[in-house]
């Protein structure tokens, strides 16, 4: 075999085969715009939490200055310059370092869980479209199915038209069936369109074309936290954090400065000398509010209360997150039922149309029977579809409220 043929071998079926349902949700825990974005917001936090352990070493400043007296003044020099280096430490700051810092740790911790939730989330949206574009595409393949029946039988009715065999109404019913057919079509396929994009839009990349993809059934497991209400939770814990670190300013703060500064002169005389040539100068400091109006407690108080919001909204939370996970459990009840009832009506629907059809053909039932036939085949076809897409839903929504990842139930 020619090496050209060989390449052309490994190489079609890439362009054949679609993105799995797992594959899309890989995609978009890396490259998605919002997670993206939510990847950013975490490393920023990291950093603060880095910049706030700084905050515990000495820092050390280094500064020059020039000075030149156009009227010099007695007993100073007419030109000083001079280069300086201070180190400085905090001794005691009243808790207000260790505060910020366990602060910016639990932000650093919400923003962890924010991502996470935001994968989540967004891989719940994206198997939601998944499935709802596979049902779209199942009804749209049962309209197509219709079409073909009905543009056969209008071709046929209006063979027996023109014979005399049949009259204008046989006509103008089937050809008002395949039209409105062909309408219903074009509103699925906008549907589909719609659908896609949005899908586009979650994975963050183009979507040709998707593959056949299904969920584990599911087995009933403790519901856990998810990561939203995690995120909340660390938040609360930045809040109180940092109403504590302004309690410090009512502690005594002690610094200590070791300064070391080097001088030059220039343009000196006798009633102008030189100064000191260099200078050692150790300050220690202590700095302590005594009363300020109330103004830091209440700064204290109004981080509080934000505390309270948001361990309200954890609350609600957590009996959203209960709620929705028992309703999660009866949708599958519930879908696997529908898939019983759908799978027996269209195996009814089915018997019945082709019985009908034979009938028509040789005119024992009307277009009118054969029409209702048709169209309880193509629903009975769009709905069985559907009850099996609407069961992967299911799935995604109880594993999600149940606190697990999604893509890890993925077949």
């Amino acid at each position: 075999m020619p090496s050209r043929i060989r390449i052309l071998i490994l190489i079609v079926p890439i362009f054949l085969y679609g993105d799995s349902l797992k594959s899309l949700l890989e995609f978009s825990s890396k490259k998605s715009d919002l997670v993206v974005s939510k990847t950013y917001s975490k490393e920023s936090k990291q950093v603060q939490v880095e910049v706030r352990k700084s905050t515990y070493y000495p820092t050390l400043d280094v500064g020059a200055f020039y000075q030149s007296l156009n009227e010099r003044t007695p007993m100073r020099a007419g030109d000083t310059y001079s280069g300086y280096a201070k180190l400085s430490f905090d001794i005691y700051d009243g808790g207000a370092k260790s505060s910020l810092l366990s602060r910016s740790k639990n932000e650093y911790r919400a923003s962890e869980f924010d991502l996470a939730s935001t994968k989540k989330s967004l891989g719940l949206k994206i198997a939601e479209n998944f499935f709802n574009i596979k049902s779209l595409e199942a009804t749209l393949e049962s309209r197509d199915e219709a079409r073909k029946s009905l543009k056969e039988q209008l071709r046929r009715m209006k063979r027996f038209y023109s014979a005399k065999l049949a009259t204008s109404d046989d006509v103008d019913r089937l050809q008002a069936a395949y039209d409105t057919n062909i309408y219903e079509m074009e509103s699925i396929r906008l549907d589909i369109l719609t659908i896609h994009k949005a899908l586009e839009l979650n994975v963050g990349k183009k979507i040709s074309s998707l593959e056949k993809s299904s969920f584990k059934e599911y087995a009933q497991s403790k519901m856990q936290l998810i990561d939203s209400t995690r995120s909340l939770m660390a938040s609360k814990e930045a809040l109180i954090d940092g109403a504590q670190s302004i309690d410090s300013i009512y502690y005594p703060n002690i610094k200590i400065e070791d300064r070391y500064s080097a001088y030059g002169y220039s343009n000196t005389d006798t009633t102008h000398p030189e100064g000191l040539d260099d200078q050692n100068k150790i300050l220690l400091s202590l700095n302590m509010r005594i009363f300020d109006m109330g103004v830091a407690s209440k700064r204290k108080e109004a981080l509080m209360i934000n505390s309270q919001v948001v361990n309200t909204q954890i609350i609600y939370a957590n009996k959203q997150q209960q709620m929705q996970y028992e309703l999660a459990i009866t949708r599958i009840n519930i879908s696997n039922i529908k898939i019983k009832s759908a799978t027996s009506a269209l195996k009814s629907a089915n018997s019945a149309f082709k019985t009908i059809g034979k009938k028509y053909e040789v005119g024992i039932v009307d277009n009118v029977v054969y029409l209702d036939a048709l169209s309880s085949q193509t629903k009975a076809k769009a709905l069985y579809e559907k009850s099996l897409n609407d069961l992967e839903i299911a799935y995604a929504t109880y594993y999600y409220y149940a606190g697990k990842n999604i893509e890890e139930f993925i077949k």
